[in-house]
């Protein structure tokens, strides 16, 4: 008898050294019925330039998609967070074109956070970040534009891409223990190549704040699309045992 399973496709910036075991971790409990799997295109600089902007271009990524889908995927997710800077709108496009070239629905790392401010009301958001401060300086206005205005935020202005996984949990710890003490109706950790998702579960009780890690948030969406409860998961924090 065949096994009946469910695929998770995840499009990963070839720099990024913490998103794969990090959702492995989080979705270990779910084997061997949920698995997830990476497909990587080029991305080794974060800024605001022309080159580092380069490289979200579409056609990378719907390349990567493509070979993806030769293991056919359930669901492609982009899970990276440059449209964070570069604007919601581009993620929507990606979506679509994702899902007309290999048939899979599709969905972003940003996306997946938007809808979880949108549905819990957020208009105090406390933004955690490794970004420059031009590229953070973007993401807050376009927060501020789609309805989640960033009252408080931390970043630590390197242009990365793979310096940002050696940072280490109590850097980033300390980070959200600032944002919160302003008091943030909640905090998004927004990159996928920083440690932020082992930490949500013990601050989120430690400061009384909802916290939306991008790596976790996308995993979310990711079971959500695909008809899995996301409150089978437990250990990384409300999100997945709040919003169903």
């Amino acid at each position: 008898m065949a096994l009946k399973r469910t695929l998770l496709g995840m499009l990963t910036p070839s720099s990024n050294t913490v998103l794969e075991p990090y959702m492995g971790a989080i979705l270990h409990g779910l084997l061997p019925e949920v698995t997830v799997h990476f497909q990587r295109f080029t991305v080794r600089e974060i800024s605001l330039g022309d080159k580092a902007m380069a490289q979200f271009k579409n056609e990378p990524l719907i390349e990567a998609a493509k070979t993806l889908s030769d293991a056919r995927m359930d669901v492609i997710a982009w899970a990276g967070t440059a449209a964070g800077w570069r604007g919601f709108d581009v993620d929507r496009e990606l979506c679509a074109e994702i899902t007309e070239a290999t048939g899979a629905p599709s969905t972003t790392s940003v996306l997946a956070l938007n809808e979880i401010l949108d549905r819990t009301n957020v208009t105090r958001l406390g933004l955690i970040t490794p970004y420059l401060d031009e590229v953070q300086k973007q993401i807050v206005a376009n927060y501020a534009a789609a309805g989640h205005p960033v009252t408080t935020e931390r970043h630590l202005g390197d242009k990365g891409n793979f310096s940002f996984s050696e940072y280490d949990e109590p850097t980033i710890a300390e980070m959200i223990r600032d944002v919160a003490r302003d008091k943030p109706e909640a905090i998004i950790v927004l990159c996928t190549n920083f440690r932020g998702a082992p930490l949500v579960e013990e601050l989120e009780k430690e400061i009384g704040i909802p916290i939306y890690d991008s790596v976790s948030a996308t995993v979310w969406k990711a079971l959500s699309m695909t008809g899995h409860d996301p409150a089978r998961i437990t250990g990384w924090g409300r999100l997945f045992q709040e919003l169903r």
